[in-house]
């Protein structure tokens, strides 16, 4: 019951039903999705906006040359259109903008995270038919074209500079000390995708704590894909008592120790007391 109830606090507006729907799908809609999460950042951004943007992810795609066929060409040719002619890319100071995050803003601004950026190249790719895919190299967003054994790499935040395997390579070993796998340069989910950047989002919004709004939304909109932690349910709660909402976080606190209790009985126990302790400080 309680936890129904929790649920359709999240999926209130018309927005975040479309969302869950989206999300829920066989085939998701990754610029759609992207949007979706607009309209929580800003609220007048709506249903002309979201128009707005996929008319110009449409435009993008009909300015693509014909007959292009091959990773190597089309990654060149996408290059030139998004990285040179349109001026897609990203700079370090872009990771300190919520906008950077939102894909009506990036195609506002031309600048974005690199799996911001990512999403535009695969989303005018797909419009033309031409099979390009996220790659969620750890630590950078890439694109890839063609199949393994002539794989093309591209860099939407360096406008579209190509990479080698062995460029591939360092930028995982640079970003995170790991060696490359093949499983890493898979084509990346669409719903994994949308975790990436609503994670992305919730990183932003918990180094600036008067941003709890933000950090809040991120986490409904998780809370709305069909498979996510159930920890989420605590961060949150938690958030929730944070910003004073204690009522409503104790129950949420309350409903994810009842999904705790029958594997661990003690963490349960404690997240009850936690949930008491947030009730009192209502007096």
């Amino acid at each position: 019951m309680h936890h129904h109830r929790a649920h359709e606090d999240r999926a209130g507006s018309p927005w975040r039903r479309r969302f869950a729907e989206e999300a829920r799908a066989d085939r998701p809609d990754l610029a759609l999705l992207c949007l979706l999460i607009g309209t929580e950042a800003d609220e007048e951004f709506g249903e002309e906006g979201i128009d707005a943007a996929q008319i110009e992810l449409d435009r993008l795609s009909g300015a693509l040359p014909h007959g292009v066929r091959g990773p190597g060409a089309q990654a060149r040719a996408l290059g030139g259109l998004l990285g040179g002619r349109e001026g897609f890319h990203g700079v370090p100071a872009d990771y300190r903008r919520l906008e950077s995050s939102l894909l009506h803003e990036v195609l506002r601004r031309r600048r974005g995270l690199p799996i911001l950026l990512s999403v535009v190249w695969t989303e005018v790719a797909r419009r033309a038919g031409w099979p390009v895919y996220g790659v969620a190299l750890p630590g950078h967003f890439v694109v890839g074209f063609g199949e393994a054994d002539g794989q093309v790499l591209a860099d939407p935040f360096a406008a579209g500079r190509t990479l080698s395997p062995e460029d591939a390579g360092l930028l995982v070993a640079g970003g995170t000390g790991t060696a490359l796998t093949p499983e890493m340069l898979e084509p990346a989910d669409p719903r994994a995708v949308v975790t990436r950047i609503l994670n992305n989002v919730r990183a932003w919004a918990s180094a600036r704590p008067e941003r709890s709004d933000v950090a809040l939304w991120a986490l409904d909109l998780l809370l709305l894909l069909p498979s996510h932690p159930a920890r989420l349910r605590y961060e949150r709660a938690r958030l929730l008592v944070q910003r004073g909402s204690f009522t409503e976080g104790a129950a949420e606190m309350e409903a994810y120790a009842d999904v705790v209790a029958a594997v661990e009985p003690a963490a349960a126990e404690a997240l009850r007391s936690q949930a008491r302790g947030a009730r009192a400080r209502l007096n």
